[in-house]
């Protein structure tokens, strides 16, 4: 299950850290920012993007947008989202739970500049109903994410 490998990968690097399953869907930012009481720029989305051969995660704000110009000159591509079934198949996360924790391999992570205007996030830990609650930097160390500006 996904969102037993995010509490594995949470209990093992940052036992600090609850992973919070709640009663309530919150597969969207809007269904998120509701249920955890924040705004929906804290619910940090998760976006899996392939750029030409490679698949990468994009962490960034809930209501962001990417750029596809910059996209393209930070990521060396144009990058497409990809199925819903690839998803599940390259994060071992649903459409709804995705997140840079408890990857079943290595895949390139990156945190949009967004995440940096909040001191907590709130990104999702593997399920439709569950999140946990971080700062930014803190992601960025525990799943060697690089900055990176490719939002509007």
């Amino acid at each position: 299950m996904s969102i037993e490998s995010v509490k594995e990968f949470i209990a093992c690097h940052a036992p600090d850290i609850e992973v919070i399953e709640t009663e309530g869907i919150t597969a969207t930012v809007e269904q998120a920012a509701i249920v955890h009481n924040v705004e929906p720029n804290q619910i940090a989305k998760t976006l899996s993007l392939k750029v030409k051969n490679t698949v990468v995660l994009v962490v960034c704000a809930g209501e962001a947008r990417l750029d596809n110009l910059k996209v393209k000159q930070a990521l060396g591509g144009k990058a497409r989202m990809l199925r819903a079934d690839e998803v599940v198949e390259l994060t071992g996360h649903p459409i709804g739970g995705v997140c840079p924790f408890g990857l079943p391999t290595d895949l390139p992570v990156y945190c949009d500049i967004s995440l940096k205007l909040y001191q907590e996030v709130v990104p999702a830990a593997g399920s439709v109903n569950s999140a946990l609650r971080i700062s930014p930097q803190r992601m960025v160390e525990l799943t060697q994410a690089t900055w990176i500006d490719v939002c509007q």
